[in-house]
């Protein structure tokens, strides 16, 4: 996906480290899980909201790198998506979470789930199109199946777990033409895509293994996060970049939708979503999302589409699916 938090990688860890929206319990997200509140607006209906407004973030970073530098882009991205949460902090009356030992470790989970990732993505659609970021999204859990069976002894594989892992990337190898020895391919850019979606199941292990006990709530402990990469992407932007030279309209929508919508809301939603249905339903959306982002390339964007795209994006999902697929017990 391309949006993650610590309260994210939280809510998904019932369902063991799927990654691109997997990932690890805390007390907090685990109560949240418990009270199964209903929402006023039908989950189906919150669900397909959220797989368009994910799907269609890959095309709102191309456009905003129309007409900004791609760490503009991600600072933006991070300063409108912190203010929505920091809004529903205050309707909410939440305060951030307290102790330096917390706030160290989100500073890390910041740095993995948020600034990093995104970072990389708008580096990676300067010279890809949208529709293949998109897809390199998707194999965010199959990265986080192989590096589960190395970090975390109580996720034991199993055949199908393992088959599920060489389909995907069997499925990566068809996406980027392997065959014809990548051609055509612009390598740095593709390899940017895949060490993003490296990095989030990177994060979530990371915040299983430091944040677990937190008695934050989800709400807090995203709010700060998205604080901390806000001000990591602040530090950083200054140095390697320059005031744009006029102000493009056009771009700057993109980014800000990108940031109030994509990575803002949509947490919000994907939390309410698994309070309500669980997490394996709510993680579900990670399926939708390369469809949408291809879909959504094409027709808007106007990116060309060989068949190796989609039919090699089927067989990343499926191994995806696999590697989720759970030991009987």
């Amino acid at each position: 996906m391309t949006t993650a938090s610590t309260a994210t990688a939280s809510a998904h860890s019932a369902n063991s480290a799927h990654a691109s929206g997997s990932s690890h319990d805390t007390a907090a997200t685990a109560a949240v899980v418990r009270s199964r509140p209903r929402g006023r607006l039908d989950w189906r209906l919150r669900f397909a909201a959220l797989s368009l407004i994910w799907g269609f973030s890959f095309l709102l970073i191309k456009v905003g790198t129309d007409g900004y530098v791609p760490f503009q882009v991600t600072l933006g991205r991070l300063v409108f998506g912190a203010a929505v949460l920091a809004a529903a902090m205050l309707v909410k009356r939440e305060r951030l979470p307290r102790g330096l030992r917390t706030w160290g470790h989100l500073a890390v989970a910041a740095l993995l789930l948020n600034a990093l990732p995104f970072s990389l993505f708008a580096y990676s659609e300067l010279t890809i199109p949208s529709t293949l970021a998109g897809i390199c999204n998707a194999t965010s859990p199959l990265w986080g199946m192989a590096l589960s069976l190395v970090a975390l002894s109580e996720d034991r594989p199993t055949r199908v777990r393992v088959a599920g892992l060489g389909i995907g990337f069997l499925g990566v190898l068809t996406v980027l033409g392997a065959w014809q020895g990548f051609h055509g391919l612009d390598v740095t850019g593709t390899a940017m895509a895949l060490l993003a979606s490296l990095s989030y199941p990177i994060g979530w292990i990371y915040v299983r293994r430091t944040l677990a006990g937190s008695s934050a709530s989800h709400l807090s402990l995203t709010g700060a996060q998205l604080l901390l990469a806000t001000v990591q992407l602040a530090v950083v932007t200054p140095l390697f970049t320059s005031l744009p030279t006029q102000l493009s309209i056009v771009p700057l929508l993109a980014i800000v939708a990108l940031g109030a919508l994509g990575t803002g809301l949509a947490v919000l939603i994907q939390y309410g979503l698994v309070a309500e249905v669980g997490p394996t339903t709510a993680q579900m959306v990670t399926y939708f999302i390369p469809v949408i982002a291809t879909a959504a390339g094409v027709a808007v964007l106007g990116e060309s589409l060989a068949w190796s795209t989609p039919v090699g994006a089927v067989i990343v999902l499926a191994g995806a699916a696999l590697t989720q697929v759970k030991r009987r017990a």
